[in-house]
Protein backbone atom coordinates (compact mmCIF):
# COMPACT_ATOMS: atom_id res chain seq x y z
CA UNK A 1 0.00 0.00 0.00
CA UNK A 2 1.57 3.11 -0.80
CA UNK A 3 1.86 5.76 1.48
CA UNK A 4 -0.25 9.40 0.85
CA UNK A 5 1.77 12.14 0.93
CA UNK A 6 0.23 15.42 1.82
CA UNK A 7 0.50 18.27 0.09
CA UNK A 8 3.14 21.07 0.76
CA UNK A 9 1.90 24.91 1.45
CA UNK A 10 2.43 26.24 -1.65
CA UNK A 11 0.85 23.63 -3.75
CA UNK A 12 -2.39 23.58 -1.57
CA UNK A 13 -2.16 27.65 -2.03
CA UNK A 14 -1.49 27.58 -5.47
CA UNK A 15 -4.47 24.82 -5.73
CA UNK A 16 -7.14 27.09 -3.69
CA UNK A 17 -6.69 29.78 -6.45
CA UNK A 18 -7.06 27.86 -9.31
CA UNK A 19 -11.27 27.45 -10.43
CA UNK A 20 -12.08 29.73 -7.56
CA UNK A 21 -15.64 30.07 -8.40
CA UNK A 22 -16.28 26.43 -8.20
CA UNK A 23 -16.97 27.11 -4.30
CA UNK A 24 -16.41 24.02 -2.02
CA UNK A 25 -15.73 21.90 -4.69
CA UNK A 26 -11.72 21.88 -5.37
CA UNK A 27 -9.48 19.73 -7.68
CA UNK A 28 -9.50 16.94 -5.00
CA UNK A 29 -13.45 16.34 -5.08
CA UNK A 30 -13.17 12.88 -7.10
CA UNK A 31 -16.70 12.09 -6.89
CA UNK A 32 -18.97 12.45 -10.32
CA UNK A 33 -20.70 15.51 -9.43
CA UNK A 34 -23.59 15.25 -11.88
CA UNK A 35 -24.66 12.31 -10.68
CA UNK A 36 -24.47 13.27 -6.47
CA UNK A 37 -26.05 16.01 -7.04
CA UNK A 38 -28.59 13.10 -9.29
CA UNK A 39 -28.97 11.57 -5.65
CA UNK A 40 -29.54 14.29 -3.31
CA UNK A 41 -32.46 15.83 -5.18
CA UNK A 42 -34.00 12.13 -5.15
CA UNK A 43 -33.21 11.99 -1.64
CA UNK A 44 -34.42 15.62 -1.07
CA UNK A 45 -38.13 15.01 -2.94
CA UNK A 46 -38.39 11.55 -0.58
CA UNK A 47 -37.51 13.48 2.37
CA UNK A 48 -40.54 16.03 1.30
CA UNK A 49 -42.42 13.21 0.25
CA UNK A 50 -42.18 12.08 3.88
CA UNK A 51 -42.46 15.13 5.23
CA UNK A 52 -45.72 15.69 3.42
CA UNK A 53 -47.02 12.13 4.26
CA UNK A 54 -46.26 12.64 8.06
CA UNK A 55 -48.13 15.83 8.09
CA UNK A 56 -50.71 14.21 6.80
CA UNK A 57 -50.95 11.48 9.26
CA UNK A 58 -50.54 13.94 12.25
CA UNK A 59 -53.68 15.43 11.74
CA UNK A 60 -55.52 12.14 10.89
CA UNK A 61 -54.26 10.14 13.68
CA UNK A 62 -57.74 8.94 14.98
CA UNK A 63 -58.44 6.36 17.14
CA UNK A 64 -57.56 4.83 21.26
CA UNK A 65 -53.60 4.73 20.27
CA UNK A 66 -53.68 7.63 18.11
CA UNK A 67 -52.27 10.34 20.04
CA UNK A 68 -48.68 8.26 20.75
CA UNK A 69 -48.89 7.91 17.02
CA UNK A 70 -49.31 11.59 16.30
CA UNK A 71 -46.87 12.75 18.66
CA UNK A 72 -44.21 10.35 16.72
CA UNK A 73 -45.76 11.55 12.77
CA UNK A 74 -45.23 15.12 13.81
CA UNK A 75 -41.62 14.59 15.45
CA UNK A 76 -40.64 12.47 12.11
CA UNK A 77 -42.12 14.89 9.91
CA UNK A 78 -39.90 17.74 11.79
CA UNK A 79 -37.17 15.27 11.59
CA UNK A 80 -37.50 14.89 8.03
CA UNK A 81 -37.92 18.43 7.08
CA UNK A 82 -34.48 18.93 8.80
CA UNK A 83 -33.02 16.31 6.42
CA UNK A 84 -34.47 18.29 3.65
CA UNK A 85 -32.58 21.27 4.04
CA UNK A 86 -29.12 19.42 4.95
CA UNK A 87 -29.54 18.22 1.38
CA UNK A 88 -30.58 21.25 -0.15
CA UNK A 89 -27.58 23.19 1.94
CA UNK A 90 -25.32 20.39 0.29
CA UNK A 91 -26.66 20.41 -3.35
CA UNK A 92 -26.02 24.45 -3.01
CA UNK A 93 -22.76 24.14 -1.97
CA UNK A 94 -21.77 21.44 -5.27
CA UNK A 95 -22.94 24.18 -7.41
CA UNK A 96 -26.51 22.60 -7.83
CA UNK A 97 -29.99 23.44 -7.39
CA UNK A 98 -32.24 21.54 -5.19
CA UNK A 99 -35.29 20.66 -7.08
CA UNK A 100 -38.56 21.76 -5.03
CA UNK A 101 -40.75 21.87 -8.28
CA UNK A 102 -44.16 19.62 -6.15
CA UNK A 103 -44.85 18.37 -9.41
CA UNK A 104 -41.52 16.56 -9.16
CA UNK A 105 -41.10 15.62 -5.82
CA UNK A 106 -43.07 12.08 -5.80
CA UNK A 107 -41.69 11.47 -9.57
CA UNK A 108 -38.55 11.83 -8.23
CA UNK A 109 -38.80 10.66 -4.52
CA UNK A 110 -37.28 6.75 -3.78
CA UNK A 111 -40.26 6.24 -1.47
CA UNK A 112 -44.24 6.74 -2.12
CA UNK A 113 -46.70 8.80 -0.63
CA UNK A 114 -49.13 6.50 0.43
CA UNK A 115 -51.75 8.17 2.42
CA UNK A 116 -53.27 4.96 4.73
CA UNK A 117 -56.90 4.47 5.46
CA UNK A 118 -56.62 4.44 9.05
CA UNK A 119 -54.17 4.36 11.94
CA UNK A 120 -52.56 0.64 11.22
CA UNK A 121 -52.20 1.52 7.41
CA UNK A 122 -50.59 4.69 7.81
CA UNK A 123 -48.00 3.97 10.47
CA UNK A 124 -47.65 0.63 7.99
CA UNK A 125 -46.73 2.88 5.26
CA UNK A 126 -44.88 4.58 6.88
CA UNK A 127 -42.42 1.82 8.40
CA UNK A 128 -42.14 0.95 4.23
CA UNK A 129 -40.79 4.33 3.96
CA UNK A 130 -38.67 4.48 6.37
CA UNK A 131 -37.05 0.95 5.19
CA UNK A 132 -36.98 2.25 1.58
CA UNK A 133 -34.74 5.23 2.95
CA UNK A 134 -32.53 2.88 4.78
CA UNK A 135 -31.85 0.45 1.77
CA UNK A 136 -31.63 3.79 -0.81
CA UNK A 137 -29.22 5.76 1.57
CA UNK A 138 -27.11 2.48 2.49
CA UNK A 139 -26.68 1.87 -1.23
CA UNK A 140 -25.47 5.88 -1.42
CA UNK A 141 -23.33 5.71 1.07
CA UNK A 142 -21.58 3.11 -0.48
CA UNK A 143 -21.61 4.21 -3.62
CA UNK A 144 -19.66 7.33 -2.38
CA UNK A 145 -17.25 5.74 -0.90
CA UNK A 146 -14.13 7.89 -0.11
CA UNK A 147 -14.88 10.28 -3.27
CA UNK A 148 -17.08 13.07 -1.06
CA UNK A 149 -16.50 12.81 2.40
CA UNK A 150 -19.00 15.24 3.65
CA UNK A 151 -21.74 14.10 1.20
CA UNK A 152 -21.24 10.25 2.80
CA UNK A 153 -21.45 11.87 6.16
CA UNK A 154 -24.84 13.60 5.57
CA UNK A 155 -25.87 10.45 4.38
CA UNK A 156 -24.61 8.87 7.31
CA UNK A 157 -26.40 10.41 9.79
CA UNK A 158 -29.85 11.04 7.68
CA UNK A 159 -29.63 7.33 7.56
CA UNK A 160 -29.12 6.49 11.61
CA UNK A 161 -32.10 8.76 12.25
CA UNK A 162 -34.34 6.89 9.67
CA UNK A 163 -33.32 3.48 11.26
CA UNK A 164 -34.87 5.68 14.72
CA UNK A 165 -38.19 6.23 12.96
CA UNK A 166 -38.33 2.50 11.22
CA UNK A 167 -37.70 1.38 15.26
CA UNK A 168 -40.31 3.74 16.26
CA UNK A 169 -42.87 2.82 13.84
CA UNK A 170 -42.13 -0.73 14.25
CA UNK A 171 -42.98 -0.27 17.72
CA UNK A 172 -46.15 1.35 17.58
CA UNK A 173 -47.45 -1.14 14.39
CA UNK A 174 -46.52 -4.11 17.03
CA UNK A 175 -49.16 -2.32 19.58
CA UNK A 176 -51.76 -1.31 17.35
Amino acid sequence: MTEMQLSDKQTLRDRARKNVEEGAVTEGYSADREEILRLLNESLATEWVCVLRYKRHYFMATGLKASVAADEFLEHANQEMQHADKLAERIVQLGGEPEFNPDLLSKNSHAQYVAGKNLKEMVYEDLVAERIAIDSYREIIQYIGDKDPTTRRIFEEILAQEEEHADDMADILNDL
